[in-house]
């Protein structure tokens, strides 16, 4: 039999039993679709990650009080002004600057209450953080106070027409802080530009503040964290060891680099396990595939006698059989591969965070479900194959 007749064959084998394909086939779709979706989305996390650290850029090192371990973060220090001068005086540190984070207030404007982030910093965190790029106004200088940097979104609201905070605005603050109310009123000096994420802090969405201010208000005695800024970037590494050296294991300093190394091998290994887990249902399938192949060959030994009696080959007949687990895998894999990318776009969509699916990825998850497939045919086509041909003949 040549390869024409041998897939048309396999064809045939399949249109006469599409149910039991069809059943074949979801198994097939089911785990391919898993696979590619969770892939795609964690995919999706860890460029979306790297993109907020990309916004700090390769030489900036941040200092964050505690350490980390297995069961989450352990503070046993607090970052203040001792600190920040250790910081500055490390090897290879060009600048550092406090910034007060995590805070939260509201203001009124029309009518409306608006809930927005408040970090506070010095002049010099727009030299460190290059990205925080304005789109109108200035930055702020040492003698500043009463004055703010707001974000895009809080100049103008995505559900507004028209931006409702410019240069000069004033907006007056409040917060409950240590279950008392207070209130702080500032003038607008800056707007930025669209920036995103950056270490945890949705940029757009806040309002930056002077640290003195910032202090005052919350009534803050240390820093959230520590932004510094090497001197070069191939001294970034050397700076953060000198900073390690200076305020011991009392603190966690992260690099561009590391940061990065670490969510990677974080995300490595949840991609993995998902990936793992999504896999079982293709092993499961392919159980499956071995019962109804099995099952094919009894139903269809006088058929295989035949071909045999007529001149077809053992090999003809492994061929056939392994084509049709093919075909079960290609078009599984396919339409599991699209479903999965349908799947995680959506799911980008609700939680807000764009997917990452590739054509490599759909060719992996189509080849390993051929795979797959092929593995799961070759007892049923072995045993197909060596049927005797008379044997077969007298079979009911």
């Amino acid at each position: 039999m040549n390869p024409g007749d041998i897939l048309k064959t396999a064809f045939d084998g399949v249109k006469s039993r599409k149910f039991r394909f069809v059943l074949n086939l979801i198994g097939i779709l089911i785990g391919c679709a898993a696979v590619t979706g969770l892939v795609s989305i964690t995919q999706g996390l860890s460029n979306n990650i790297g993109d907020q650290l990309q916004i700090l850029g390769p030489q900036t090192i941040i200092v964050i009080p505690g350490r980390f371990q297995m069961r989450g973060q352990i503070t046993t220090t607090q970052l203040t002004w001792k600190e920040l001068n250790n910081v500055e005086q490390a090897q290879h540190v060009a600048m550092a600057t406090p910034i007060i984070a995590s805070k939260s207030a509201q203001f009124m404007l029309r009518g409306e209450t608006y809930s927005v982030e408040v970090y506070g910093v010095t002049e010099q965190y727009a030299e460190i953080n290059r990205s925080s790029e304005l789109a109108d106004g200035r930055y702020f200088v040492r003698a500043d106070g009463g004055v703010a940097i707001i974000g895009a979104n809080i100049a103008k609201p995505d559900d507004k027409e028209e931006p409702i905070l410019g240069i000069g605005s004033r907006v007056t603050l409040e917060a409950t802080v240590k279950g008392v109310k207070k209130s702080i009123t500032v003038r607008v000096i800056g707007v930025l530009k669209k920036t995103g994420g950056s270490f945890g802090m949705n940029l757009d969405n806040a309002i930056a503040i002077p640290l003195g201010d910032a202090q005052q208000f919350y009534e803050a005695s240390s820093y959230t964290y520590i932004m510094a800024r090497a001197d070069s970037l191939d001294n970034v590494e050397l700076a953060s060891q000198g900073i390690k050296d200076k305020l011991g294991k009392a603190v966690t300093v992260y690099s561009y680099e590391s940061a990065k190394a670490q969510v990677n091998q974080v995300l490595g290994t949840v991609q993995g396990v998902l990936g793992g887990i999504a896999a079982i249902s293709l092993v499961v399938a392919g159980i499956g595939i071995i019962n109804t192949m099995t099952i094919s060959v009894m139903e269809r030994t006088r058929e295989i006698g035949i071909l045999k009696a007529l001149g077809a080959k053992s090999r003809d007949v492994l061929s056939m059989f392994l084509s049709e687990a093919i075909l079960t895998g290609i078009f599984g894999g396919i339409l599991g591969a699209a479903l999965g990318i349908v799947l995680s776009e959506m799911i980008g969509r609700m939680i807000n965070m764009s997917a990452a699916p590739s054509l490599t990825l759909g060719i992996e998850v189509v080849g390993f479900a051929a795979l797959t497939c092929v593995v799961s045919g070759i007892y049923p086509a072995w045993r197909a194959a060596n049927l005797n041909p008379v044997e077969a003949l007298r079979y009911e």
